[in-house]
């Protein structure tokens, strides 16, 4: 079936050595976790009450006030901040860009204000919200980030990503400290974060994951937090949620990959390096490119195979490593500094042998 639907399609196939990126459809989705979208496209719910019951269900897992169940962790951004400006409103949650409503100002730093495929402050923008960056874009304090209050700041917004500017930079308990001290409402983005609990205990009113990254669900997202924003964050079905809805079928699996994702260990840190040593070793054979381990660099548990190129560009050898099929995909951040990085979390053995001959052709080769 597999081989089919490529060929049906006309699709190439992936070796993702690029992590649990969108552009690749994220993540593998397990079968127990595809038994339940199967059971929950197959059978009928009243919707209101299925997100209602499995945002509490969550909640109780992670230990928090409550949770709900999104498109998309992007989705969350755009309905958290939608939520916070409306704080239960109804005319709101029907105009929710009215030029009477004026408290609109979502303070974040500007390191923070990233394009992770879209930038940060598209979905702020969508959801109501108008962007005050705090602080330069190499660094930001805690008083960077108070001097840009004033009364029209409706929340505080913090990006928790490798995607982010990482020096220098204020963290999550400091943004904390600031929403206590000023009584304003804190939203964390933590999307491919793997620790559910963390910021919600740490006083974070609003946190959001993507479902399908370290959670490995289907396309989903998660809010989880305070009672009362997450009511409000509920209320954005009728609102600018009503084009990000979610359907049954993820709603159901996405629940479960919650529960599966807290009570089943994943691959360690430790487990991912001893299976990249062979690899990286078999790689140091090549001629033209150095090769070593890194961890990642938000500080994840994760770490990866870093393959500095000596005698070609980088940014040649990406796209040859793209061209033919399968298609390899890396981590492509650093290309202009000559280093591309192979993520082996969704890379079996066999596909870890197919990247090493692609390589050697490569750099022996040159095509």
């Amino acid at each position: 079936m597999k081989m089919n639907l490529y060929q049906k399609y006309n699709l190439k196939r992936v070796i993702n050595a690029s992590g649990k990126m969108t552009i690749l459809g994220v993540s593998k989705t397990p079968d127990d976790i595809v038994a339940l979208q199967k059971f929950g496209g197959q059978n009928f719910f009243e919707m209101a009450d299925l997100v209602k019951k499995t945002g509490a269900y969550i909640a109780d897992l992670l230990k928090v006030e409550d949770a709900v169940i999104v498109s998309s962790a992007s989705a969350g951004i755009a309905q958290s901040v939608a939520a916070l400006i409306g704080q239960g409103d109804v005319y709101h949650t029907y105009h929710p860009y009215a030029e009477e409503i004026t408290k609109r100002e979502i303070i974040l730093p500007k390191g923070h204000n990233v394009d992770y495929g879209t930038a940060v402050e598209v979905m702020v923008e969508l959801g109501g919200g108008k962007v005050r960056e705090a602080g330069y874009a190499n660094m930001c304090s805690k008083e960077h980030v108070e001097m840009m209050i004033t009364d029209q700041t409706a929340a505080l917004l913090y990006i928790k990503s490798h995607h982010t500017v990482q020096k220098s930079m204020l963290t999550v308990q400091d943004m904390v400290s600031i929403s206590e001290k000023y009584h304003i409402p804190l939203i964390v983005d933590a999307a491919a974060e793997e620790d559910l609990y963390k910021y919600a205990r740490e006083g974070a009113t609003l946190v959001i994951y993507s479902g399908a990254k370290a959670i490995d669900g289907p396309t989903s997202g998660l809010v989880i937090g305070k009672k009362e924003p997450i009511s409000w964050v509920r209320m954005q079905s009728k609102g600018i949620g009503r084009a990000m809805k979610i359907g049954k079928e993820n709603i159901i699996a996405f629940t479960g990959a919650v529960e599966r994702y807290i009570t089943t260990q994943g691959e360690t840190g430790q487990e991912m390096q001893e299976r990249l040593a062979p690899f990286i070793e078999s790689l140091n054979q090549i001629h033209g490119i150095e090769v070593k381990q890194v961890q990642d660099a938000a500080g994840r548990d994760i770490y990866r195979a870093s393959v500095k190129v000596l005698e070609k560009s980088a940014m040649e050898v990406i796209a040859l490593l793209k061209e033919k099929n399968p298609a390899i995909y890396t981590r492509e951040y650093q290309a202009n500094n000559g280093i591309i990085e192979f993520d082996i979390r969704a890379v079996d053995q066999e596909e870890m042998k197919l990247i090493e001959n692609r390589l050697k052709e490569i750099m022996e080769s040159g095509k």
